[in-house]
Protein backbone atom coordinates (compact mmCIF):
# COMPACT_ATOMS: atom_id res chain seq x y z
CA UNK A 1 0.00 0.00 0.00
CA UNK A 2 1.47 3.62 -0.86
CA UNK A 3 -1.06 5.60 0.86
CA UNK A 4 -0.32 9.29 1.25
CA UNK A 5 3.04 9.58 3.12
CA UNK A 6 2.99 6.09 4.62
CA UNK A 7 6.23 4.34 5.52
CA UNK A 8 6.69 0.93 5.51
CA UNK A 9 6.39 -1.28 8.30
CA UNK A 10 10.19 -1.81 10.00
CA UNK A 11 10.52 -4.55 12.93
CA UNK A 12 13.94 -4.37 14.35
CA UNK A 13 16.37 -4.32 11.01
CA UNK A 14 13.60 -5.52 8.99
CA UNK A 15 11.16 -3.40 6.22
CA UNK A 16 7.66 -4.97 5.34
CA UNK A 17 4.54 -3.54 3.35
CA UNK A 18 2.23 -5.65 4.68
CA UNK A 19 1.04 -4.52 7.99
CA UNK A 20 -0.84 -7.86 8.54
CA UNK A 21 0.88 -10.62 10.49
CA UNK A 22 -0.99 -14.15 10.11
CA UNK A 23 -0.56 -17.31 12.18
CA UNK A 24 -0.43 -20.76 10.74
CA UNK A 25 -2.49 -23.28 13.26
CA UNK A 26 -6.17 -24.04 12.73
CA UNK A 27 -5.92 -24.84 9.31
CA UNK A 28 -7.69 -28.20 7.92
CA UNK A 29 -4.57 -28.82 5.80
CA UNK A 30 -1.17 -26.97 4.77
CA UNK A 31 -3.21 -26.68 1.38
CA UNK A 32 -5.44 -24.19 2.64
CA UNK A 33 -2.90 -22.96 4.89
CA UNK A 34 -0.83 -22.00 1.61
CA UNK A 35 -3.72 -20.81 0.33
CA UNK A 36 -5.10 -18.11 2.94
CA UNK A 37 -1.79 -17.17 3.47
CA UNK A 38 -1.17 -16.00 0.24
CA UNK A 39 -4.46 -14.21 -0.38
CA UNK A 40 -3.79 -12.52 2.97
CA UNK A 41 -0.71 -10.58 1.29
CA UNK A 42 1.21 -11.54 4.31
CA UNK A 43 4.81 -10.92 4.78
CA UNK A 44 5.45 -12.29 8.41
CA UNK A 45 4.25 -15.73 9.33
CA UNK A 46 3.96 -17.49 12.84
CA UNK A 47 5.03 -20.07 13.87
CA UNK A 48 4.60 -22.38 16.88
CA UNK A 49 7.98 -24.26 17.38
CA UNK A 50 6.61 -26.97 19.70
CA UNK A 51 3.82 -27.61 17.85
CA UNK A 52 4.23 -27.05 13.98
CA UNK A 53 7.10 -29.21 11.92
CA UNK A 54 9.35 -26.90 10.39
CA UNK A 55 12.13 -29.48 10.44
CA UNK A 56 11.73 -31.56 13.78
CA UNK A 57 10.62 -34.69 12.28
CA UNK A 58 11.61 -34.96 8.91
CA UNK A 59 9.04 -37.96 8.68
CA UNK A 60 6.33 -35.83 8.29
CA UNK A 61 5.13 -32.91 6.27
CA UNK A 62 7.26 -29.91 6.93
CA UNK A 63 5.35 -26.57 6.84
CA UNK A 64 8.68 -24.79 5.21
CA UNK A 65 7.50 -26.63 1.99
CA UNK A 66 4.72 -24.22 1.33
CA UNK A 67 5.50 -21.41 3.40
CA UNK A 68 8.81 -21.04 2.35
CA UNK A 69 11.39 -18.82 4.27
CA UNK A 70 12.63 -17.20 0.96
CA UNK A 71 9.25 -15.80 0.21
CA UNK A 72 8.16 -14.94 3.76
CA UNK A 73 9.79 -13.54 7.10
CA UNK A 74 8.84 -16.93 9.47
CA UNK A 75 8.34 -15.86 12.99
CA UNK A 76 9.06 -18.67 15.89
CA UNK A 77 6.63 -17.89 18.60
CA UNK A 78 7.33 -19.75 21.94
CA UNK A 79 2.57 -20.50 22.01
CA UNK A 80 2.16 -22.93 24.54
CA UNK A 81 4.60 -21.96 27.12
CA UNK A 82 4.03 -21.56 30.86
CA UNK A 83 7.40 -20.55 32.16
CA UNK A 84 10.50 -18.25 31.36
CA UNK A 85 12.79 -21.53 30.31
CA UNK A 86 10.48 -23.30 28.31
CA UNK A 87 10.46 -20.29 26.29
CA UNK A 88 14.07 -19.60 26.37
CA UNK A 89 14.58 -23.10 25.24
CA UNK A 90 12.16 -22.95 22.16
CA UNK A 91 13.50 -19.88 20.30
CA UNK A 92 16.96 -21.53 20.91
CA UNK A 93 15.67 -24.46 18.90
CA UNK A 94 14.29 -22.42 16.55
CA UNK A 95 17.22 -20.30 15.77
CA UNK A 96 18.98 -23.78 15.24
CA UNK A 97 16.16 -25.09 13.01
CA UNK A 98 16.31 -21.77 11.11
CA UNK A 99 19.72 -21.77 10.18
CA UNK A 100 21.01 -18.90 12.73
CA UNK A 101 17.59 -16.72 12.33
CA UNK A 102 17.00 -14.68 15.13
CA UNK A 103 13.40 -12.56 15.13
CA UNK A 104 10.98 -14.59 17.49
CA UNK A 105 7.93 -13.74 18.81
CA UNK A 106 7.33 -14.60 22.63
CA UNK A 107 4.69 -15.28 24.69
CA UNK A 108 4.52 -17.20 27.98
CA UNK A 109 1.00 -18.29 28.83
CA UNK A 110 -0.38 -17.76 32.74
CA UNK A 111 -3.21 -20.18 33.02
CA UNK A 112 -4.91 -22.50 29.71
CA UNK A 113 -8.30 -20.85 30.49
CA UNK A 114 -7.78 -17.15 29.66
CA UNK A 115 -4.29 -17.93 27.77
CA UNK A 116 -3.74 -13.99 29.47
CA UNK A 117 0.06 -13.70 29.44
CA UNK A 118 2.24 -14.40 32.63
CA UNK A 119 4.14 -11.08 32.43
CA UNK A 120 6.29 -12.13 35.24
CA UNK A 121 7.98 -15.26 33.11
CA UNK A 122 7.81 -12.62 30.06
CA UNK A 123 9.93 -10.03 31.65
CA UNK A 124 12.85 -12.94 33.00
CA UNK A 125 12.13 -14.88 29.51
CA UNK A 126 12.65 -11.22 27.16
CA UNK A 127 15.87 -9.90 28.96
CA UNK A 128 17.21 -13.51 28.70
CA UNK A 129 16.47 -13.75 25.35
CA UNK A 130 17.48 -10.24 24.17
CA UNK A 131 21.05 -10.52 26.18
CA UNK A 132 21.25 -13.61 23.85
CA UNK A 133 21.29 -11.80 20.22
CA UNK A 134 17.27 -12.29 19.54
CA UNK A 135 14.98 -9.80 18.21
CA UNK A 136 11.99 -10.02 20.49
CA UNK A 137 8.38 -9.05 19.73
CA UNK A 138 6.28 -9.40 22.47
CA UNK A 139 2.96 -10.77 23.24
CA UNK A 140 1.65 -8.79 26.54
CA UNK A 141 -1.23 -7.54 28.31
CA UNK A 142 -2.70 -4.24 27.41
CA UNK A 143 -0.91 -2.45 29.97
CA UNK A 144 1.02 0.69 29.20
CA UNK A 145 3.43 0.73 31.91
CA UNK A 146 4.58 -2.94 30.43
CA UNK A 147 4.58 -1.59 27.59
CA UNK A 148 7.05 0.85 28.12
CA UNK A 149 8.87 -1.46 29.98
CA UNK A 150 9.61 -4.33 27.19
CA UNK A 151 10.48 -1.02 24.83
CA UNK A 152 13.10 0.06 27.41
CA UNK A 153 14.57 -3.44 27.86
CA UNK A 154 14.93 -3.57 23.64
CA UNK A 155 12.13 -5.59 22.84
CA UNK A 156 11.64 -4.70 18.79
CA UNK A 157 8.15 -4.35 18.92
CA UNK A 158 5.31 -4.70 21.60
CA UNK A 159 2.17 -6.32 21.08
CA UNK A 160 -0.59 -6.25 23.23
CA UNK A 161 -3.91 -8.29 23.45
CA UNK A 162 -6.51 -6.94 21.87
CA UNK A 163 -8.89 -9.78 23.66
CA UNK A 164 -8.17 -12.80 24.75
CA UNK A 165 -6.79 -15.76 22.15
CA UNK A 166 -9.05 -17.14 19.72
CA UNK A 167 -12.18 -14.99 21.33
CA UNK A 168 -13.11 -12.96 18.59
CA UNK A 169 -14.39 -10.05 20.92
CA UNK A 170 -12.25 -7.45 19.03
CA UNK A 171 -10.95 -4.40 21.10
CA UNK A 172 -12.09 -4.07 24.09
CA UNK A 173 -9.69 -1.24 25.80
CA UNK A 174 -8.83 0.99 23.20
CA UNK A 175 -8.36 3.59 25.31
CA UNK A 176 -5.27 1.55 27.17
CA UNK A 177 -4.02 1.05 23.28
CA UNK A 178 -4.23 4.62 22.83
CA UNK A 179 -1.98 5.26 25.71
CA UNK A 180 0.82 2.84 24.94
CA UNK A 181 0.79 4.04 21.03
CA UNK A 182 1.46 7.77 22.57
CA UNK A 183 4.21 6.48 24.06
CA UNK A 184 5.48 4.02 22.14
CA UNK A 185 8.94 4.39 19.58
CA UNK A 186 9.02 0.83 18.81
CA UNK A 187 6.10 -0.98 16.56
CA UNK A 188 3.00 -1.52 18.50
CA UNK A 189 1.01 -4.34 16.85
CA UNK A 190 -2.29 -5.75 18.10
CA UNK A 191 -2.45 -9.23 18.81
CA UNK A 192 -4.96 -11.56 20.00
CA UNK A 193 -8.66 -11.31 20.00
CA UNK A 194 -9.37 -10.07 16.37
CA UNK A 195 -12.81 -11.80 15.31
CA UNK A 196 -13.57 -9.71 11.88
CA UNK A 197 -12.48 -7.69 9.27
CA UNK A 198 -14.16 -4.45 11.00
CA UNK A 199 -11.75 -4.84 14.77
CA UNK A 200 -8.42 -5.16 12.54
CA UNK A 201 -9.86 -1.99 11.12
CA UNK A 202 -10.35 -0.42 14.45
CA UNK A 203 -6.86 -1.34 15.42
CA UNK A 204 -5.32 0.05 12.28
CA UNK A 205 -7.77 3.68 12.72
CA UNK A 206 -6.32 3.86 16.29
CA UNK A 207 -2.86 4.27 14.74
CA UNK A 208 -0.97 0.60 15.88
CA UNK A 209 1.27 -0.57 13.47
CA UNK A 210 -0.02 -3.97 12.46
CA UNK A 211 -2.01 -6.85 13.19
CA UNK A 212 -1.55 -10.29 14.08
CA UNK A 213 -4.36 -12.93 13.71
CA UNK A 214 -4.64 -16.30 13.40
CA UNK A 215 -8.24 -18.00 14.41
CA UNK A 216 -10.01 -15.28 13.03
CA UNK A 217 -9.16 -16.50 9.53
CA UNK A 218 -8.69 -20.17 10.44
CA UNK A 219 -11.72 -20.64 12.10
CA UNK A 220 -13.74 -19.03 9.65
CA UNK A 221 -16.01 -20.60 7.20
CA UNK A 222 -13.87 -19.61 4.18
CA UNK A 223 -11.35 -19.05 5.43
CA UNK A 224 -9.12 -17.62 2.09
CA UNK A 225 -12.39 -14.83 1.51
CA UNK A 226 -11.51 -14.36 5.31
CA UNK A 227 -8.02 -13.52 4.39
CA UNK A 228 -8.71 -11.17 1.64
CA UNK A 229 -11.24 -9.14 3.24
CA UNK A 230 -8.29 -8.65 6.63
CA UNK A 231 -6.06 -7.34 4.07
CA UNK A 232 -8.67 -5.49 2.77
CA UNK A 233 -9.41 -3.88 6.84
CA UNK A 234 -6.08 -3.96 7.81
CA UNK A 235 -5.20 -1.45 4.21
CA UNK A 236 -8.48 0.89 4.86
CA UNK A 237 -7.58 1.42 8.93
CA UNK A 238 -4.46 2.62 7.77
CA UNK A 239 -5.30 4.86 5.42
CA UNK A 240 -8.13 5.93 7.78
CA UNK A 241 -5.55 7.06 10.43
CA UNK A 242 -3.28 8.59 7.97
CA UNK A 243 -6.12 10.68 6.34
CA UNK A 244 -7.42 12.02 10.01
CA UNK A 245 -10.79 11.20 10.74
CA UNK A 246 -13.02 14.10 11.95
CA UNK A 247 -13.58 14.58 15.14
CA UNK A 248 -16.42 13.46 16.99
CA UNK A 249 -18.94 15.83 18.09
CA UNK A 250 -22.03 15.50 20.62
CA UNK A 251 -24.48 17.93 18.31
CA UNK A 252 -25.29 17.63 14.48
CA UNK A 253 -22.71 20.02 11.69
CA UNK A 254 -24.21 20.77 8.29
CA UNK A 255 -22.40 19.39 5.75
CA UNK A 256 -22.52 22.20 3.61
CA UNK A 257 -21.92 25.43 4.81
CA UNK A 258 -24.65 28.16 6.13
CA UNK A 259 -23.28 31.32 4.58
CA UNK A 260 -23.55 32.27 1.63
CA UNK A 261 -26.77 30.89 0.74
CA UNK A 262 -28.07 31.07 -3.12
CA UNK A 263 -32.01 31.50 -1.95
CA UNK A 264 -32.61 33.16 1.84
Amino acid sequence: MTALNDEPLRIGARTFTSRLLVGTGKYKDLDQTARAIDMSGAQIVTVAVRRVNIGQDPSQPNLLDVLPADRYTILPNTAGCHTAEEAVRTCRLARELLDGHNLVKLEVLADHKTLYPDVTETLVAAKTLIADGFEVMVYTSDDPILAQRFEAMGCVAVMPLAAPIGSGLGIRNPYNLHLILEQATVPILVDAGVGTASDAAIAMELGCDGVLMNTAIAGATDPVLMASAMRKAIEAGREAFLAGRIPRKLYASASSPLDGLFFG
